[in-house]
């Protein structure tokens, strides 16, 4: 019987992930199948049981599960317990196993694509729910200089950056404080304020010409993040599209055990959304 994987979240139809690993199979020789599930919050425990109990044998986490995933799991990657948050699950004999790759998928995507230093960079993490808890650990490991994060709940950016154990390089502070933080090096959006009518009110102090800005969202819902920091004057400005890519291929090699070549895949999806975004 062919191995079942899957992706959940709510929503979870726009999801590139189902196409990415069908090209990581036919590249690797691999078969599997791999769809997505869309889980209420209210369903996304019965939803992995179901999961379990048809054979599933892995499966990546999204919006909005992945801290209620580690809550699931029976064992924990160092990478999941920095992160307090799994996009990946693995089955164990003796259950799930959760992990963390959105961070190195992150780092990976800016320092070996794009080329970029993340070293000694000021950094300016907007969220602090789940797709911030996976990147943070490892842009930190990256080396970047400081990490400053805002969210709407206060509570959430002070029990991060407690989790982090860095004082004297991670800071919190509210969304009133935003104009007086002066302009970052690197500008994260982790929020989901794209995908819904309202959007992100930012001041323009925030960000320079210089200032790299990366919504971990692409498509759709990273255009209103991307569109602010174009007229913030921001030269650099990348969706999350190339990291979906590299964390898709890092959870391909923890059930594997092999990792595919990831630039023909990022290239086909990069060539289908511009040309989506061009048509008439």
């Amino acid at each position: 019987m062919t191995a079942a994987y899957a992706v959940f979240g709510h929503p979870v139809a726009h999801s590139l992930s189902p196409r990415i690993h069908a090209a990581f199979a036919r590249q690797t020789g691999v078969e599997m199948q791999y769809v997505a599930i869309d889980a209420s919050p209210g369903d996304f425990q019965g939803a992995i049981e179901r999961f379990w109990r048809a054979g599933g044998r892995g499966a990546n986490i999204t919006l909005p599960h992945k801290e209620a995933a580690m809550a699931l799991c029976a064992t924990h990657s160092d990478r999941a317990r920095r992160a307090g948050a799994a996009n990946t699950i693995t089955a164990a004999p003796n259950g799930w196993h959760a992990d963390n790759t959105d961070g190195v998928g992150l780092v990976h995507d800016l320092t070996e694509r794009r080329r970029l230093d993340l070293r000694g960079r000021r950094v300016l993490l907007l969220g602090a729910g789940g797709a911030a808890r996976g990147v943070a650990p490892a842009l930190l490991d990256a080396g970047i200089g400081e990490l400053w994060i805002v969210n709407r709940t206060p509570e959430k950016a002070d029990a991060l950056s407690d989790a982090l154990g860095e004082p004297g390089r991670v800071h919190t502070r509210y969304p009133a404080d935003l104009p007086d933080l002066g302009a970052f090096d690197m500008l994260v959006n982790a929020t989901s304020a794209g995908r819904g009518a309202g959007g992100l009110d930012l001041p323009f102090s925030l960000a320079t010409a210089r200032t790299l800005a990366v919504d971990l969202s692409y498509g759709e819902a990273a255009i209103s993040f991307l569109a602010w920091a174009g007229a913030a004057g921001c030269e650099h400005r990348l969706d999350g599209l190339g990291m979906l890519v590299e964390q898709a291929a890092e959870s391909f090699a923890l059930w594997h055990g092999q990792r595919p070549d990831t630039d023909a895949v990022y290239d086909a999806l990069s060539a289908r959304a511009d040309a989506l975004l061009t048509a008439d």
